[in-house]
């Protein structure tokens, strides 16, 4: 039976992940300066708060039909590429998000007429339904995000990162001297 989105949401608040590190003021950081803060977490974790990255993607993301999404698709994966070549691993990553988070929301979209999953009165799931223009856009993002998690020097950066940045920190993965999080400053 499917769960209600407060079901969903209590699950999410009370399983832990390890990874990404909403506390952090992202507001005030540049992540591409500062790698060692960012953590690659679950999925689209931090899409839209990673800066310069989200503003630099964000602008170029759509999914409305299928000609759409693949200009979309074209240019994140073009961008990623950029990233790589650049050694920028944060870059390719939030890159790699949006190219799954560009799936992700299309589905939605093809599942849920309006994108709207939940009735906001009861929190149960909506009648599903099908929007084959919105599923052809969700399939032209899903090629590109696999071709994107694939990626040799992707997976080599990530491995990279991980080893450098993310192992061993349990309770705060920051290093000394690290931003403060939201509300410490």
């Amino acid at each position: 039976m499917p769960r209600t989105k407060l079901e969903s949401r209590s699950v999410r608040l009370t399983t832990r992940h390890k990874g990404f590190d909403y506390s952090l003021d992202y507001r005030n950081l540049d992540l591409r300066a500062r790698p060692d803060l960012y953590r690659v977490g679950v999925g689209e974790q931090g899409v839209l708060v990673v800066e310069p990255y989200r503003s630099e993607i964000l602008p170029h993301w759509r999914f409305a039909t299928p000609d759409v999404a693949r200009g979309s698709s074209e240019r994140i994966f073009a961008m990623f590429l950029d990233y790589l070549r650049a050694g920028d691993f944060v870059g390719a990553d939030m890159a790699r998000k949006f190219l799954q988070m560009g799936y992700t929301r299309a589905r939605r979209y093809s599942n849920h007429k309006g994108g709207r999953k939940y009735d906001p009165a009861t929190g149960e799931e909506l009648p599903r339904g099908f929007d084959p223009v919105k599923a052809e856009s969700a399939a032209i993002f899903k090629a590109r995000w696999d071709e994107a998690r694939v990626n040799p020097e992707y997976r080599r950066l990530m491995a990279e990162h991980k080893a450098r940045y993310e192992q061993g920190r349990e309770d705060d993965p920051r290093p000394d001297g690290a931003a403060p999080r939201a509300g410490e400053d």
